[in-house]
């Protein structure tokens, strides 16, 4: 099995705190560890205000089908100036905090290393948290083995983790333009817009937020069916509803990372 290179990756380690949003990477990683170390591994999922409640709580039921304990840390991101703010290394400032807050979690049950979910494809993007990351010298066992995303996908079919096709979610502050100040009404209103789509059947989305202005990005599959007229008019007068003054859809479709592109 492909999972077993993995899971072996984790039988040097006397203990492992896996960095655990519910994603298929964090996944797959915690998975391997509860294989490998049993009770010695656990899954910790940091809980702020980019993360809404609901993949709070499908992370929780991930932990539970996989079986490793769960450990929510519940803080405020936007507390951090360094983060509120929103600068182009936002995420180096939040990653730093998280992670920190991770490894103190992690001594208390005896255990000295940190793992996360960081692929192989990973870095051929912007990521400036991976600084935060290596500076603080968590693992990333899945870019170690050169482990990418179709990989991970394959070695979560194989471990048969309901959540194998799940499509990525980063954390709700990416969908704000660099140097916009985040607060917690306008992730509120970005997280109900999109939970809104989702429930309509679209299925890898993004609502960027641009002030008054909701940017949709879609699939290029499914740009099309937005416009259906009656279908065009519940999204606009729900997300209108939520205090957008105009909703817009982004021709170039959906495409991780957008917000990078002014930079």
């Amino acid at each position: 099995m492909r999972a077993d290179r993995l899971i072996g990756y984790f039988k040097g380690f006397k203990g492992a705190a896996v960095a655990f949003s519910g994603g298929v990477d964090s996944s797959v990683v915690a998975a391997a560890a509860y294989k490998a170390l049993g009770d010695k591994a656990v899954s910790v999922t940091v809980a702020s205000e980019f993360l809404p409640e609901s993949e709070l709580r499908q992370a929780s039921s991930v932990a539970g089908a996989l079986g490793i304990r769960h450990e929510v840390l519940r803080m405020s991101a936007l507390e951090e100036e360094a983060v509120a703010s929103n600068p182009p290394d936002r995420c180096y400032h939040c990653k730093s905090a998280d992670f920190s807050a991770i490894s103190n979690i992690a001594k208390k049950f005896g255990i000295t290393d940190v793992f996360d979910g960081t692929n192989a494809d990973d870095p051929k993007g912007r990521r400036p948290g991976l600084k935060a990351i290596s500076e603080l010298g968590v693992k990333s066992p899945l870019l170690e083995l050169g482990i990418g995303k179709e990989e991970v996908r394959e070695i979560a079919r194989e471990l048969n983790l309901p959540n194998a096709e799940k499509p990525s979610s980063p954390c709700l502050a990416s969908r704000f333009p660099y140097g916009m100040r985040i607060t917690r009404e306008d992730l509120e209103r970005v997280r109900e817009s999109e939970e809104y789509l989702l429930k309509l059947g679209f299925t890898e989305l993004r609502v960027r937020h641009h002030g008054g202005i909701a940017r949709i990005e879609l699939t290029a599959k499914e740009l099309p069916l937005i416009m259906a007229p009656a279908l065009r008019e519940k999204v606009v007068a729900k997300l209108t509803s939520l205090g957008y003054n105009y909703v817009a859809l982004d021709l170039q479709g959906f495409r991780s990372g957008s917000m990078d592109e002014a930079l």
